[in-house]
């Protein structure tokens, strides 16, 4: 063995625990503020789906950061769109699609136009935002859940799930009008 082998090998070997101990960036869904890029307006939402955060802008340079629940892969929505609606404890109705996707999931909604009213067992959770695109709906929300272990996941049908509490607050901040970029 060389000298050279020998010292690099000793500076791995005595590297290893605190390569194997750092700690990488963990995943907090808590609303907490931020700093972020100051060409972003003040009002405006960003949603990150790719790192499952949704930053509401609240000055230049800094934000309130949510954590959310995304679209699975290619269910997930992509744009610029504006809440045009807001609602406390909103009735909930899978799409079409969504039923023609997993029609046992959805069948007491075959063949009729039920939808579940708004409760703690409604899937939109206690608020919704509405998200519209040229006047129309896009079917997409930004809402409470009742599966918050879906937080900080890519599992919805395209909505942004939150955590109700926070969710909450975020609906208490934005006004309808909010312009929501989904990058």
């Amino acid at each position: 063995m060389h000298r050279r082998t020998f010292l690099a090998s000793t500076l791995a070997a005595a590297a290893l625990p605190q390569v194997l101990s750092a700690k990488t960036a963990v995943f907090d869904p808590t609303p907490q503020e931020v700093s972020i890029k100051r060409q972003f307006e003040t009002g405006q939402l960003l949603i990150l789906p790719r790192s499952h955060y949704l930053y509401f802008v609240t000055a230049p340079g800094k934000a309130m950061r949510y954590g959310v629940g995304v679209g699975k892969a290619g269910l997930e929505f992509t744009g610029t769109a504006t809440i045009a609606v807001k609602k406390e404890w909103p009735t909930w109705r899978p799409t079409d699609e969504m039923i023609e996707r997993d029609p046992k999931a959805y069948k007491r909604f075959i063949g009729n136009t039920e939808a579940q009213p708004g409760g703690p067992d409604n899937p939109l959770g206690a608020r919704a935002l509405y998200l519209f695109q040229n006047g129309k709906d896009t079917y997409f929300r930004i809402h409470g859940t009742t599966q918050p272990n879906t937080i900080g996941r890519s599992v919805s049908n395209g909505c942004i799930r939150m955590i109700n509490e926070h969710v909450i607050d975020l609906y208490n901040r934005v006004p309808v009008g909010t312009v929501v970029t989904v990058l």
